[in-house]
C-alpha cells in the first residue's frame, strides 16, 4: 500500500511545497466565501499555494491552476454523552491537528465536543488519503502535511499589537512596598496632581499618586504623568481609577512596560481606602456604587432593556467583532443595503471571481465581492430548525446563537499599510467610510463605480468684506458634516443647573448628579451648516491685499445618497478629545432644497482673477536656496498649539505642513495617524516627503532647487506631488491625471489644487497629453484609464431633487472614537433591523436622536 500510495504522488511532487518563513496558510477561511473547516464541505487548502477554498470553489482554482494536491480539513460537533449521574462524560479531543485553528465560538463549549479530521484530495479524482498517514506517504509530504496544520494564522502576523496575550502576574505584586503617608483615594471626584485632567487617571499603589497616563495610552488622552512619577521615584505599579471592580482591575507595570495581574490587589488598594468589593466599573469613570445613573447611552443605543427578536435570511447576516472592528461591519453592513454596491459587487460575482488574480485574499473587488455574497446569500445566516427548538424549550437553554461571518481577510487586506486601520483599537467609522470610498474609486477604474452615489459638488461662495466683490469655487465632497450648536439646546436650563450641580459635588467631592443630555433641533443643525464663516488671511484680488472675507457654503449639486456626520467630537481647553452628549431630532423625511447653490447673482461682481503675488526675498540665490528648503510655510501658531501637547516640535511642523495649514485640529489627525513611524533612526530621506520619521525635521523636496533659468529665482515645485493628497483628490471623482496636473500647478497646496482643477477644464486632446506626463513613471495602463474616465466638467456626480428619506444610521457608544461600540440600524422591508456584531435582530425603538453618521436615499420625484 506504502508503495502504492508512493507512485500515486509522484506525479505531483514537484507541486508539493513546505512552506517557508513568510508564506501564509490559510487553513481557516475560503479565498472566495466564508467557508471553513466547521462549514458542511470543510476547506481544502492548495499544498503549493496553501489557499483556502470551500467545496464550491476548490474546482476553480483547480482549472485556473492545474494544481490538483489539496488538504481537506473538516471539522465535526457533537454533543458530548452523559453519564449515568446526568453529567457529561469527558472525551478526549484529536489535538494533533489544526493546532492553530480557532474554534468558532458558536458552540456551548459545555455541551459539545469537536473531532477534526484531515486527508489529502487528488484532483480531479478526488482520491483521498486519510492523514495522518506517515509511515505510506514520501517523507517530504508528510513534512509538508505537518507543516501546514500546524502553521500559525496568516492574520496573527499582521497584528503584533492585538491584546491576546496572557497577562501575567508582576514581579513587583509580592513584595509591593507602601507608604504609610496617611492617603485616602475618595470614591469620585479624581483629578490629576499636576494637571487637573479628570479622564486616564491612574492610583500609583506605593504612595497613592493620582495621575494622568500617556495620550491615547488606553483610548484616552493624558500628559504621562504617571510614568513621569515613575521616572522620579520608581514605584512600579498603578491600577487605572474607574476599571476597579470585585473582579479586578487594570494594573500596568511601568518597570515591566506591560499590562499585569495582581494578586494582592485588594490588599494593596485598601492600603488607600478602597474596597473592591464596593467598587462597580461604569462609563463615566466614577466608581460610587452609590450613584443612580439614567439610562446610559449604551442601553438606548443597543435596545438593551428590550428582548429583541432575531432575524435570518438574505440580508441579514451579522459580521463578528475581531476585537474593536465594529466601526469596519457596521460601515460594510450598510453599504451592503444600498442597491449601487449590491450590483457591482455581488451582481457580477462570477465575472469578478473568474477573472481574479491568482491570489484573489489580495485583491480588493474579490474580497468585496466575497463580503457582499456573504452578507446578502443568506448562507450564513439560516434559523434553527425545528427540533432545535423544542429540545431548547426543554431544556430551558439559551436561544440559537447566530453566527455571522468574520471578516478577518478583508480587514487585512483593506487596513494594509493604514497605520491605524491595521492596528486592533478603535476607529473613526467616519474616517474608514472615506478610506474605503477611496479604495473602491481606485479599483473601479473601467467599470461601474458605485461610490459616485455619494458624491457631490459644494458651491463656494467667498466675499470680501471691503470691496464687497465675490468668487466662487466648486468642490466635490461625500458626506454632508452638520455642526451640533450647544448654544441651540432647547433644554438650556436643565444643562445649566447639572452643570451647577456638578462642579458643587467636584468641590465637596460627592458623587455627581445624573448626567443631562443636551436636546437640539435638527433645524438649529442645519442653519448652522448655512452660516457664513470668516476666512484666516483672505486676499482679496480687488485690493491686492489680505482682508476680511466671509465664506458661505451651498450644494451645487445632490448626491443619490446623502451621508450626514453629526460633529459630536471635539476638544476641550485641555485638547483632550471627548464626545458631546447630545439629542437631535433626525427627521424621517429631509428636503434641503433651499440649500441648492445659485451661483453669480445679476449685481454681484467677480473678484479679478488675479494670484497673488509670489515674494521672494532679496538675497542671493545661495541663501534664497536655504531659506526654501528650511523655512517652508508654516503656520507657527498651529505648532505651538501641538507642540503643548507634548508633540515633538519637528513633527507638529510637518503635520501643520503636510496638512496644508488648515489648523491645528486637522494637523492633530495627522500627528494622531503617523506617531508610530520610526523617531530618528537615521533613516530619514528627505525626498521621501510624507515618509520621513515622525521626529525628523521637515525637508520639503522642490524647495532646495532653485530654477537658474529664471530671472526672479522662483523655486520651482517639480517634486512629485504626495500619493496621499493624489489619492484624496481622486477620491472625489477627479482623474488622476487631473489631480497630478492641479498639485504640480499649485506646489502641492490640496486647497489650491482643487480651485486649479475646476478652474482649469480642458478638451479631450489636452487631458490626452496630461495624460502622458502626468504619470513619470509612464504607467501605460494608469494613462488609459485616466484617459478614459476623463469628464470635462469634473468629477462624477449624480444630480436630482434635494428630498431625501433615512433607511440608516450608525451609532457611536463611549466617550470618544478611540474606543467604545459601534451598532448600526437599517430599514429593511418597511421595518428597522439592528446590527450589533452578529446579533442581528427586528429593532423596536431604534434611537435615531443619538445616531453618528446617517444615511439617506433620494426620493424619486
Amino acid at each position: 500500500m506504502a508503495a502504492d500510495l508512493g507512485e500515486l504522488l509522484v506525479p505531483f511532487m514537484p507541486t508539493i511545497r513546505v512552506p517557508r518563513i513568510g508564506d501564509r496558510v490559510f487553513k481557516s477561511e475560503c479565498a472566495f466565501s466564508y467557508d471553513s473547516p466547521e462549514s458542511e464541505g470543510g476547506l481544502y487548502v492548495c499544498m503549493n499555494t496553501f489557499l483556502g477554498f470551500g467545496r464550491e470553489h476548490v474546482e476553480r482554482h483547480y482549472r485556473k491552476t492545474g494544481q490538483c494536491v489539496y488538504m481537506h480539513l473538516k471539522r465535526n460537533f457533537k454533543e458530548k454523552a452523559t453519564g449515568a449521574s446526568g453529567g457529561a462524560i469527558p472525551q478526549r479531543r484529536n489535538g494533533k491537528v489544526f493546532l492553530d485553528l480557532d474554534l468558532n465560538c458558536d458552540f456551548n463549549g459545555d455541551d459539545y465536543e469537536y473531532e477534526d479530521e484531515a486527508r489529502l484530495v487528488i484532483f480531479p479524482d478526488h482520491y483521498e488519503i486519510p492523514l495522518p498517514n506517515i509511515e505510506e506517504l514520501p517523507a517530504l509530504v508528510t513534512i509538508a502535511c505537518d507543516a501546514v496544520l500546524n502553521a500559525k494564522s496568516p492574520y496573527r502576523r499582521q497584528e503584533p499589537d492585538s491584546w491576546d496575550d496572557e497577562v501575567q502576574v508582576s514581579k513587583h505584586a509580592s513584595s509591593l512596598r507602601q507608604l504609610d503617608n496617611g492617603v485616602r483615594i475618595p470614591p469620585s471626584g479624581w483629578k490629576c496632581s499636576k494637571c487637573e485632567l479628570r479622564e486616564n487617571l491612574w492610583v500609583n499603589l506605593t504612595d497613592g499618586s493620582v495621575l494622568c497616563g500617556k495620550w491615547f495610552f488606553d483610548g484616552n488622552g493624558g500628559n504621562g504623568h504617571a510614568l513621569e512619577h515613575y521616572r522620579e521615584t520608581n514605584y512600579p505599579l498603578a491600577v487605572k481609577l474607574g476599571t476597579i471592580t470585585p473582579d479586578g482591575a487594570d494594573v500596568y507595570s511601568f518597570d515591566e512596560e506591560e499590562a499585569v495581574l495582581d494578586p494582592h490587589l485588594a490588599e494593596h488598594l485598601a492600603h488607600f481606602g478602597i474596597d473592591m468589593l464596593q467598587m462597580q466599573k461604569t462609563e463615566n469613570g466614577f466608581t460610587d456604587s452609590d450613584v443612580s445613573p439614567r439610562i446610559s447611552e449604551w442601553e438606548v443605543i443597543q435596545e438593551s432593556g428590550s428582548k429583541l427578536k432575531p432575524v435570518y435570511g438574505s440580508g441579514y447576516t451579522g459580521i463578528k467583532n475581531l476585537g474593536n472592528s465594529c466601526y469596519l461591519g457596521t460601515t460594510m453592513q450598510v453599504l451592503f443595503s444600498i442597491p449601487e454596491f449590491q450590483r457591482a459587487y455581488v451582481g457580477n460575482l462570477q465575472r469578478i471571481f473568474d477573472y481574479s488574480p491568482l491570489d484573489p485574499t489580495q485583491d480588493f473587488n474579490t474580497q468585496m465581492a466575497k463580503l457582499g455574497h456573504g452578507l446578502l446569500s443568506g448562507q450564513y445566516s439560516k434559523p434553527p430548525v425545528k427540533s432545535e427548538l423544542i429540545e431548547q424549550v426543554i431544556k430551558e437553554e439559551h436561544k440559537h446563537q447566530q453566527k455571522g461571518i468574520s471578516l478577518k481577510m478583508f480587514k487585512a487586506l483593506t487596513s494594509k499599510g493604514h497605520p491605524e486601520f491595521s492596528s486592533s483599537r478603535q476607529q473613526d467609522a467616519q474616517e474608514f467610510f472615506l478610506h474605503l470610498i477611496n479604495q473602491v474609486e481606485r479599483n473601479s477604474e473601467g467599470s461601474e463605480n458605485p461610490s459616485d452615489v455619494f458624491r457631490f459638488l459644494v458651491e463656494e461662495r467667498t466675499q470680501c468684506c471691503q470691496s464687497r466683490m465675490v468668487r466662487y469655487t466648486q468642490r466635490a465632497d461625500n458626506i454632508m458634516q452638520l455642526p451640533a450648536p450647544m448654544e441651540a439646546a432647547v433644554n438650556k436650563e436643565e444643562l445649566i443647573a447639572y452643570e451647577a450641580k456638578r462642579q458643587e459635588a467636584e468641590v465637596s467631592r460627592r458623587s455627581p448628579p445624573p448626567a443631562v443630555r443636551a436636546r437640539i433641533p435638527f433645524s438649529a443643525c442645519l442653519q448652522a451648516y448655512t452660516e457664513p464663516e470668516n476666512v484666516d488671511d483672505f486676499w482679496s484680488s480687488a485690493l491686492q491685499a489680505k482682508s476680511a472675507g466671509v465664506k458661505t457654503s451651498r450644494f451645487k449639486s445632490f448626491p443619490e445618497y446623502l451621508v450626514i456626520q453629526i460633529k459630536k467630537f471635539t476638544f476641550g481647553l485641555d485638547w483632550v478629545p471627548k464626545k458631546l452628549d447630545i439629542s437631535i431630532d433626525m427627521p424621517d423625511l429631509l428636503d434641503i432644497t433651499h440649500l441648492r447653490a445659485t451661483g453669480l447673482q445679476p449685481k454681484e461682481e467677480e473678484l479679478p482673477d488675479i494670484a497673488p503675488p509670489i515674494v521672494v526675498p532679496d538675497e542671493p540665490k545661495d541663501h534664497l536656496m536655504n531659506n526654501f528648503t528650511d523655512s517652508p510655510e508654516i503656520d507657527e501658531s498651529a505648532v505651538m498649539q501641538l507642540a503643548e501637547m507634548g508633540f515633538p516640535l519637528e513633527a507638529c511642523r510637518k503635520a501643520v505642513y503636510y496638512t496644508g495649514n488648515m489648523g491645528a485640529e486637522v494637523a492633530f489627525n495627522w500627528v494622531i495617524a503617523h506617531m508610530e513611524e520610526p523617531e530618528g533612526n537615521g533613516n530619514s530621506n528627505p525626498g521621501s516627503n510624507q515618509q520621513q520619521d515622525f521626529a525628523e525635521p521637515l525637508v520639503v523636496a522642490g524647495f532646495s532647487e532653485i530654477d537658474s533659468s529664471s530671472s526672479a529665482a522662483v523655486p520651482v515645485a517639480d517634486n512629485q506631488p504626495p500619493e496621499e493628497s493624489v489619492a484624496i483628490l481622486t477620491s472625489m471623482g477627479f482623474p488622476r491625471y487631473q489631480a497630478l496636473q492641479g498639485l504640480k500647478a499649485t506646489n502641492n497646496n490640496l486647497e489650491h489644487a482643487l480651485d486649479w482643477i475646476f478652474t482649469h477644464p480642458d478638451s479631450e486632446e489636452e487631458s490626452e497629453a496630461a495624460s502622458d506626463i502626468a504619470d513619470p513613471e509612464g504607467n501605460a495602463s494608469a494613462s488609459a484609464n485616466a484617459t478614459a474616465d476623463n469628464e470635462p466638467n469634473g468629477p462624477r456626480v449624480r444630480d436630482g431633487p434635494g428630498r431625501y428619506e433615512l433607511f440608516a444610521f450608525i451609532s457611536h457608544l463611549g466617550r470618544s472614537t478611540m474606543c467604545g461600540h459601534y451598532v448600526c440600524h437599517i430599514k429593511k422591508e418597511g421595518r428597522w433591523v439592528i446590527y450589533n456584531d452578529h446579533k442581528v435582530c427586528l429593532s423596536e425603538r431604534p434611537p435615531k436622536d443619538l445616531g453618528y453618521i446617517y444615511f439617506y436615499h433620494r426620493i424619486p420625484s
